[in-house]
């Protein structure tokens, strides 16, 4: 651990994580993270110590120059603290930062220190899959944890997944042995167009995180952007009649499947945020990427990939095609 300078005693706090890597499709979870950071103006006080948990030959140090001076930036994993202010203010402790390498174990014991040196009453991990899910409906983001009584106090899942995790997993079931309170907030990201950025998505799981600890989070210019990604999107994808279609699938699949919802829960927590906004309410990498079935996702549809700067998302796979195959869900 390198501190780097001391923390004033905090209100009520909440630490929120979001690791790059396997656990953030579309950088969608560090984005939202980074943003929390820029717009209530974090101040950086630990970092963790890069040559215990990083592997430099998967995750480089980059070189720049400060005034003529060529400076290091190493990767690692840096915590910050905002204030949220209000009628009722309280900090936020934010923790941004890479998938480590190693040592996952002794990661998480000093992520765990610093949350009971802090006085931190909940862990809040941010994470982002690769899933079934069209861009032109509302990204899923699903609430989970180990603990059954907080599942049952914050309306969340008990979660039941079984297969192979990441930091997330793994930092999330560290909190509950260590009887700190944890939630962790995934949303499912279109495995057809996973490249980043994904603004739909970071807002998505910023509002879900706004429902989750009784905040106003400024969005600034991100609704905007979701608008313009889902345009861009759009327009790429029906190019390709084929895609088109698949698209359509999606949607005639998730619309069924969701019904029950879009007329209870649903509609009114839209309605509850909508109406704390207009009255003010309280302030408040390489490997590929989690899937819904824990596994990796290759040939993601990346807009870079065309020179001339238009792309084609992937045609859908035929039913019934590569049955001899190994495949994945998403």
């Amino acid at each position: 651990m390198i501190e780097l300078e001391g923390v004033p005693e905090l209100i009520d706090p909440v630490m929120v994580a979001a690791f790059e890597g396997w656990n953030d499709a579309g950088d969608a979870a560090s984005t939202a993270v980074a943003h929390l950071d820029r717009e209530w103006k974090g101040e950086v006080f630990a970092a963790l110590d890069a040559e215990d948990y990083y592997d430099f030959q998967v995750n480089r140090p980059t070189v720049w120059l400060d005034g003529g001076v060529r400076k290091i930036t190493w990767p690692t994993t840096r915590l910050s603290v905002v204030r949220v202010g209000g009628e009722k203010p309280r900090d936020l402790v934010l923790v941004r930062g890479i998938e480590p390498s190693m040592r996952w174990r002794s990661f998480c014991n000093e992520l765990l220190g610093f949350a009971h040196e802090l006085g931190v009453e909940l862990v809040v991990i941010l994470g982002a899959l690769l899933g079934d899910t069209p861009h032109t409906r509302p990204v899923p983001v699903s609430g989970v944890t180990s603990d059954p009584d907080l599942a049952q106090r914050m309306d969340l899942e008990e979660t039941k997944y079984e297969g192979p995790t990441g930091i997330v997993g793994i930092l999330q079931e560290a909190c509950t042995h260590a009887g700190v309170p944890a939630v962790s907030l995934w949303a499912a990201v279109p495995h057809y167009v996973s490249q980043p950025p994904n603004p739909k998505a970071t807002l998505a799981l910023l509002n879900r995180l706004e429902d989750l600890i009784d905040v106003r989070i400024p969005l600034g210019e991100l609704p905007e952007d979701a608008r313009a990604w889902q345009v861009g999107v759009d327009q790429l994808a029906a190019e390709d009649s084929e895609v088109a279609e698949y698209v359509q699938t999606l949607e005639e699949a998730r619309d069924t499947a969701e019904l029950p919802e879009a007329s209870g829960e649903a509609i009114a927590r839209e309605f509850e945020r909508y109406l704390r906004r207009r009255d003010g309410g309280p302030t408040g990498a390489a490997g590929g990427h989690a899937t819904a079935d824990g596994g990796d996702s290759p040939g993601a549809w990346n807009p870079k990939d065309n020179p001339g700067g238009r792309a084609r998302p992937p045609k859908p796979p035929r039913p019934g095609a590569g049955d001899d195959e190994e495949s994945s869900e998403d």
